[in-house]
């Protein structure tokens, strides 16, 4: 039996700006990550995008998007949003800037808005697969699209 499409916040930012994207529903679990996703759908996991909270020196949340298969270079990340560090948020704070759950975190329609930094790789990719707003939930869209929502800033941060 399939499993329900559920309707996020994301998914409610995304059917606003009219963006076209499938669902991919599944059974989720802790710590699998972009892998299992892309092992279960036999997808490229450098397709598969991953949405990491982070905060700078001062604080500040900031939304940052780079390939399964690949890691942020903090100290890049730091460089080129001039800052003197950057550093992944704890998960309890990571949810609470989101509104999503640690697994289940979207950079689509989060609880405050945050500074989207996509690592500039991601946009040359013909589809991508990124957080629906829920753990187990992947969604495919054009880069384009996630370009005319988010308005990221392209930069590479890549380790």
């Amino acid at each position: 039996m399939a499993k329900k499409e559920p309707v996020t916040q994301a998914i409610r930012e995304l059917r606003a700006h009219k963006v076209p994207f499938e669902g991919y529903p599944y059974d989720y679990e802790d710590g699998g990550g972009t892998a299992q996703f892309s092992r279960l759908f036999e997808i490229d996991e450098h397709a598969v995008i991953k949405t990491l909270i982070m905060e700078d020196d001062r604080n500040k949340p900031l939304v940052v998007l780079m390939h399964g298969d690949r890691q942020v270079s903090t100290k890049a990340l730091a460089r080129a949003i001039g800052a003197k560090s950057v550093r992944p948020c704890e998960p309890r704070t990571a949810d609470r800037h989101s509104g999503y759950q640690i697994g289940g975190t979207s950079p689509f329609g989060t609880r405050a808005r945050m500074p989207v930094y996509c690592q500039q790789s991601i946009v040359e990719l013909e589809r991508i697969w990124i957080n629906g707003g829920k753990r187990g939930y992947i969604i495919a869209l054009a880069p384009a699209d996630l370009v005319k929502v988010l308005q990221p800033t392209l930069v590479d941060i890549e380790a």
